[in-house]
């Protein structure tokens, strides 16, 4: 190109900033928000009965330093047929028994295109409860390798002593034992801690069985 300096830098620009300027990058897609996506911590499975983040514990942040955390799940895979993945939630001493309130509804479609559902789960929600919710409902998590769960869940301001503390999780799992072929069903579970003090750790499980394979990142959400 006639004329040109090779001065890209002050010719491409990213809300103002030129590139060589740039430093972090804009969070990825996926609802968690708008500022730089932070890697906390993975736990990685084998044969778990729970992975649990804890603040302060083995480089784990749950605190004020960001205002939005997200974790992200990968093939979760239990060590035997017929499991809920769950999370509980503590606000402080040992037990992850927060007070909480949620909703839940589901979709799913058979791989052999036989039919498909919207449903509002009544039986998976709880009101001002301390158990550990279901984030995986409707259909059970089977052992085969297309059977994993994987997803998202995003926890809003878990330090505050103030508000409730919103979450919403997100997950896609398949059902192998399904009649009369393989369910694809995807999970979206939204509530509150109903709690003034602080969350300090997050505990992931299954209802029955180990989690015997997959992953679960921490990430924090800077403000923009």
């Amino acid at each position: 190109m006639a004329g040109f300096t090779g001065r890209t830098s002050s010719l491409i620009k990213y809300n103002d900033r030129s590139l060589k300027d740039l430093t972090t990058t804009p969070a990825a897609a996926g609802g968690g928000g708008t500022g730089a996506l932070v890697h906390i911590k993975t736990l990685t499975a084998s044969g778990d009965t729970t992975l649990s983040f804890v603040n302060g514990t083995d480089g784990v942040v749950l605190d004020d330093t960001y205002p939005i955390y997200k974790f992200e799940f990968i093939n979760i895979h239990p060590s035997g047929a017929g499991s809920e993945f769950q999370v509980g939630f503590r606000d402080g001493g040992t037990d992850y028994d927060a007070t909480k309130t949620t909703t839940v509804f589901y979709a799913y479609h058979f791989e052999g295109d036989q039919a498909t559902t919207l449903d509002y789960n009544t039986s998976e929600d709880l009101a001002q409860s301390t158990a550990f919710q279901d984030l995986t409902v409707a259909s059970q998590i089977g052992t085969d390798n297309d059977e994993g769960a994987s997803g998202e869940m995003t926890l809003f301001n878990p330090s505050s002593t103030t508000f409730v503390k919103h979450f919403m999780s997100r997950i896609n799992y398949v059902d192998d034992t399904s009649d009369p072929s393989p369910i694809s069903v995807v999970c979206h579970v939204a509530g509150y801690c109903n709690v003034t003090a602080a969350i300090d750790a997050v505990q992931f499980k299954l209802d029955t069985n180990n989690i015997d394979l997959g992953k679960i990142k921490l990430y924090g959400i800077k403000d923009a």
